[in-house]
Formats: C-alpha cells, structure tokens, sequence
C-alpha cells in the first residue's frame, strides 16, 4: 500500500461509524421533541434500525448515558420549569412530561436534582429574585449526583 493512503476497510468503518452517529442524532433529537410521549428503547431503535441493544451502546458511547436516562433527564429538565411556574401540581407535572408513575418521577427527580419535586416547588416559590429564563435554564439543569460529587462549578 502507498504512503499516505486509506485502506479501504477503514474508510467503510468510518462511513459506516459516521451513519451510526446520524442515526443516534435522530435519536436524541426525537427524544428531545417527544419526551412526554411514551417512549422505550425498543421504539427508539426500530426507528432508526438499529438493536435496542446495539442502539442503547452505541448511544452510551456517544454522549455518556443510556437513551433511557437522556429521556428522564430532559423530562426533569421540563418538570423544573413547570414546578418553577407554580401553577400545576406535582401529579400534573408528572404526567405532562410524560412520566406514568408518580413514584418513578419524584425518585429520578431527586436523584438527578437533590431534593424532592415538591420541596423544589416549594423553593422555587419562595424564591425572592426572579432570574432570567436562559439564566434560569443553565443554573437549574439537573446533573447526576455522581456527576455532582466529581465537582460543579460554584456560582457566586
């Protein structure tokens, strides 16, 4: 083989990686506009044609989470918003990100935000500064407590 040349058996690995990243994108990006539809991995492959399994490593590699956990963290992503709104109660917000059961939403909710989802509501409320909403946005974005225990920046 000459120098500087791409072995053909690379070059279709790669197409064949860049297909399956195209793919995920689709993914993330049908997670991100129907996450209160009712979704599972099996759903989310067929429409990609691709394994659950196959979809779900794949995925992981690609942006550090399993596509079931990316669901609930932009559910609870929503569910802060609606909880800072004040308006709707707890079971509401569940069910209108899409959440089917109450005990599920309010056990990732705390997992991924610290607190409950009724004791955030109730923070959120008693709140004295209304911040800006892309303030809002980035300041509140859920994390992982595992992710929280590597370091997060502090906010002056």
């Amino acid at each position: 083989m000459r120098r500087g040349t791409i072995p053909r058996v690379t070059s279709r690995a790669s197409a064949e990686q860049l297909r399956d990243l195209a793919r995920l994108r689709r993914v993330r990006d049908r997670i991100d506009r129907e996450y209160a539809q009712p979704l599972d991995v099996e759903a989310l492959a067929r429409g990609v044609n691709m394994s659950a399994g196959h979809l779900s490593r794949q995925f992981r590699l690609a942006y550090g989470e399993s596509p079931y956990s990316y669901l609930m963290t932009r559910r609870i992503e929503r569910a802060m918003a609606l909880l800072r709104r004040g308006d709707l109660s707890v079971t509401d917000v569940c069910f209108a990100v899409g959440c089917g059961s109450l005990g599920t939403f309010s056990t990732r909710f705390t997992e991924l935000v610290g607190v409950p989802p009724s004791a955030y509501r109730r923070q959120a409320l008693a709140g004295a500064a209304e911040l800006p909403a892309c303030v809002s946005k980035q300041v509140t974005r859920p994390i992982r407590i595992r992710e929280a225990s590597a370091g997060r920046p502090q906010l002056a």
